[in-house]
């Protein structure tokens, strides 16, 4: 397939998208859902327009899919402006950390026990498919930073929050099939992989966004350069200086572009003030005629607004909606090949793991934590359900195959991975529109 063959592809799905969008609104079904089956239209089992052959593409892929979580884990922490002692951020974490660790060793039991795949490859396979995704759940995330619904942030935080911490498990499957005669590896494991490198991500990314952020800002007031500042290079700057920042010094990249957004956030919350309205909200572009640059209209009572509140609500504003249309680009792109690649590769055992995972294992797995007053039990049945799979699946599944797994087993993990991604888009893509206004109208009813 040539260059412009992809270029047109793309192309014709993003305007069936566009010019469908008005009926698609009115309907129980996500865009992912809608581009994983354009897919497999032109894919190689229909129309045939477009192939692609994974064992060529996986070096690609693997970066491709990295830029694309990176994106949605920066804007997403972007989003989550409620303070560290907001219960909501403890909701998080439980889904980040135990929910987490306990869907990794039920699928890994599952696929050992009741697929008798060695433990390496269990726990591998478990890694790839625990997290959620925080490029496919836009729907069940944070609106905006004024939201602080819990099952919302919950799941923004622990999409945030997860992609890294499931690395060290991957890290894990790979060395189980590796090292099976070497105990000693598991503390190496444990003292690079965890107890280093997931508070070394955060840590670092965290202090980057809000040393860059102040630094931003005063800059900005200093110079009376609020309106014309390119507020994309500066997003593009922190999400790759946070990345290699962390990655040079072995902590996590992913947690560390999260960790980045988050702290430019907090940054913004410092000018603004908790109880204030998000500062983006302050302001909104105007593009005139004349002018190459975009303006910026000033809501509100300018006398009692600060020069740090315009600054931060004109660079939040222009970064969230760079991200965003970042993000929604690669999702539109790496699912339609998803769905193009998914009939040559579909496996049926993929239909039992997925009802394990997203009926059983998920579930269980939040019901078993006591979440007390934090929860109640329509928002943690919620929860359960809403364990979406997506691009960070297909990220650490191209990781793993670029780290010299065996052809057998890179056929099985290739195919059991895509296979439950796209039921996952499927089954989650349908149900969560209707489920969400449920969930809407029940907390209407209680006053």
């Amino acid at each position: 397939m040539s260059f412009i063959h992809w270029v047109a592809v793309l192309g014709a799905v993003l305007l069936t998208l566009a010019l469908t969008s008005s009926y698609l609104r009115w309907m129980p079904v996500t865009t992912s859902a809608v581009c994983l089956v354009l897919g497999v239209a032109i894919g190689p089992a229909a129309l045939g327009f477009l192939q692609l052959n994974l064992d060529d593409a996986s070096t690609w892929m693997e970066h491709l899919t990295e830029v694309a979580v990176l994106f949605s884990l920066f804007v997403c922490g972007l989003k989550l402006r409620s303070p560290f002692r907001n219960k909501n951020w403890r909701i998080a974490v439980s889904l980040a950390g135990p929910v987490m660790l306990l869907t990794i060793a039920g699928t890994g039991l599952l696929l050992h026990y009741g697929f008798e795949l060695p433990w390496g490859v269990a726990v591998l396979i478990g890694s790839i498919l625990a997290p959620t995704d925080p490029v496919l759940a836009a729907l069940v995330q944070v609106n905006d930073a004024r939201d602080d619904d819990s099952v919302r942030f919950g799941l923004s935080g622990e999409a945030g929050l997860n992609d890294g911490i499931a690395f060290p498990f991957v890290i894990l499957g790979l060395l189980l099939m590796r090292q099976d005669d070497n105990p000693g590896f598991l503390g190496d494991w444990a003292l690079q992989s965890v107890l280093w490198a997931v508070p070394a991500g955060l840590l670092i990314g965290y202090g980057m966004g809000r040393g860059i952020g102040r630094l931003t800002l005063a800059l900005r007031i200093r110079n009376e350069d609020s309106t014309l500042s390119p507020n994309d290079y500066l997003a593009l700057a922190l999400i790759a200086l946070a990345y290699v920042g962390a990655e040079a010094l072995h902590g996590y990249g992913f947690l560390s572009v999260f960790a980045a957004g988050l702290g430019l956030r907090h940054e913004e919350v410092n000018s603004t003030g908790d109880d204030e309205l998000p500062a983006e909200h302050l302001v909104q572009p105007v593009v005139g005629h004349q002018n190459v640059e975009p303006q910026h209209a000033v809501h509100g009572d300018t006398r009692r607004m600060e020069d740090s509140q315009v600054a931060a609500g004109i660079m939040m504003g222009d970064m969230l909606a760079f991200g965003g249309l970042v993000e929604r680009a690669m999702e539109v792109f790496l699912v339609t090949l998803l769905g193009v690649v998914l009939i040559a590769h579909w496996d049926w055992r993929a239909l039992w793991i997925g009802a394990a995972l997203f009926c059983l294992i998920r579930p269980l797995s939040v019901a078993a934590l006591p979440w007390r007053r934090l929860l109640n039990g329509r928002q943690r049945l919620l929860i359960g359900w809403f364990g979406i799979r997506g691009i960070g699946s297909l990220y650490y599944l191209f990781y793993a195959l670029n780290h010299g797994l065996a052809p057998s087993i890179a056929a099985l993990c290739t195919d059991l991975t895509l296979s439950v991604v796209a039921l996952s888009i499927l089954i989650h893509g349908f149900s969560t529109q209707p489920l969400l206004a449920w969930y809407e109208r029940r907390k209407e009813q209680i006053p």
